[in-house]
């Protein structure tokens, strides 16, 4: 985990993102914050191109438009076939019709990674209808044998955030333990952890690093950065201010120290 962090910091990845228009503009610092480089490119005959010169390609399905939607389409494989890692998050799948098209045809584009809550992970995988919009009505644990599944018949890494986060791979998961109950009153914290786990694993690949490891990073970070900012500030509006600061200032060592990571 530190060496994927450490790795992100040295090499400054360039992270595609395609997001819903609520959240470019934390997605953006955040990334800064943590050491990679942000690009918001939707139009479909850029993203199809920009795909394959980024490190890698977050594809967030929340509140998108139509030409945005093509252009996932054409960036995911082209992302693909140029060895780029690209990063799948659910928003509110399951609950709304054509977004959980779109992201299911998506699944089959061979994602590194999925990232969502329990809810968006069992609406996307047909078990439930998903989640009230984006909150979950479900619990991390009660997607774990379906994240499983998931993760064997994609082959990508499925992370389930909550209070406790699952990343799964078909013959491990990592649970990750940390953060603050401020975290979901800040708008935009799961989409920026999307972009953030794209900037893990664009490192990761470039480096050689596993991959699963390089999801549990960015979610040690982001708890560890929500651990830390909780210290100093007991209210949201402050409170996205100070994570904000911490995922610039925490080092690589300190994230395990703030979080409990369990192997099972």
């Amino acid at each position: 985990m530190q060496a994927v962090l450490e790795e992100v910091r040295r090499s400054t990845p360039l992270v595609h993102c395609m997001t819903n228009t609520v959240v470019p503009e934390v997605t953006a610092n955040v990334l800064l914050a943590v050491g990679a480089a942000p690009a918001m490119i939707d139009l479909p005959e850029e993203a199809e191109i920009f795909a394959t010169v980024a490190s890698a390609l977050l594809i967030n399905v929340g509140n998108g438009s139509a030409e945005q939607h093509e252009g996932m389409r054409r960036a995911a494989p082209a992302a693909v076939s140029a060895g780029r890692p690209w990063v799948l998050d659910p928003v509110a799948v399951g609950a709304l019709p054509v977004r959980t098209t779109l992201a299911r045809d998506l699944v089959a584009q061979h994602p590194a990674a999925i990232r969502g809550n329990a809810s968006e992970i069992l609406g996307l995988a047909g078990v439930s209808a998903g989640g009230r919009g984006v909150d979950a009505t479900d619990e991390a644990d009660s997607a774990l044998a379906t994240a499983r599944e998931l993760a064997a018949t994609s082959g990508a890494v499925v992370a389930i955030s909550g209070p406790v986060d699952l990343i799964v791979s078909a013959d491990r998961v990592t649970r990750v333990t940390g953060g603050s109950d401020l975290m979901p009153l800040v708008i935009g914290t799961g989409c920026a952890l999307g972009a953030t786990v794209a900037a893990c694993l664009g490192a990761a690949r470039a480096a050689g690093l596993d991959e699963h490891d390089a999801v549990v990073a960015a979610h040690a970070l982001f708890a560890a950065a929500g651990t830390a900012a909780a210290r100093t500030t007991h209210a949201p509006g402050s409170f996205r201010t100070a994570w904000i600061d911490a995922l610039y200032e925490l080092a690589p060592a300190q994230v395990a120290e703030l979080v409990d990571i369990q192997e099972s």
